[in-house]
């Protein structure tokens, strides 16, 4: 398990975006091009899971949750899925922990990127992996 503190000026969807990003890209270094799947959010209120075969997606409803529980500081818990690796996280305040069950040396990795991204004011983000995670319109 590998934890970062970081300070960020960015809003809280723009975050939340990032880290889920860089967790993506780091993973699919070792796990290729296997499915990035979101199979649990739990925020102090709310679980949201992933429904039979379908993919969990980031509504407009759930970010607009997950970015009010990120401006006050509330913790969220991710479970996410990449071929054979499940990544479990938490971002609390400006604390984001990762911990991944097959290869532990990509935790390192999502930890010194997003140190690096976190502080830009415009972090690097791949276009194509927003509609990967969010609904269509």
């Amino acid at each position: 398990m590998k934890t970062l503190e970081f300070e960020s000026g960015l809003d809280p969807k723009k975050k939340l975006m990032v880290i889920l990003f860089w967790t993506n890209r780091k993973s699919a270094r070792t796990e290729g091009c296997a499915p990035f799947r979101l199979l649990e959010i739990t925020t102090p209120e709310k679980t949201y899971q992933a429904e039979g075969n379908k993919l969990l997606k980031l509504s407009d409803e759930i970010m607009d949750d997950l970015a009010m529980n990120i401006e006050e500081g509330n913790p969220l818990y991710f479970e996410i899925s990449i071929g054979n690796e499940i990544i479990k996280a938490s971002l609390e305040g400006n604390t984001y922990t990762v911990s991944t069950t097959v290869s532990p040396e990509i935790e390192e990795e999502i930890v010194e990127k997003l140190n690096m991204e976190l502080q830009k004011k415009y972090p690097n983000i791949c276009e194509s992996f927003t509609p990967r995670v969010t609904p269509l319109e």
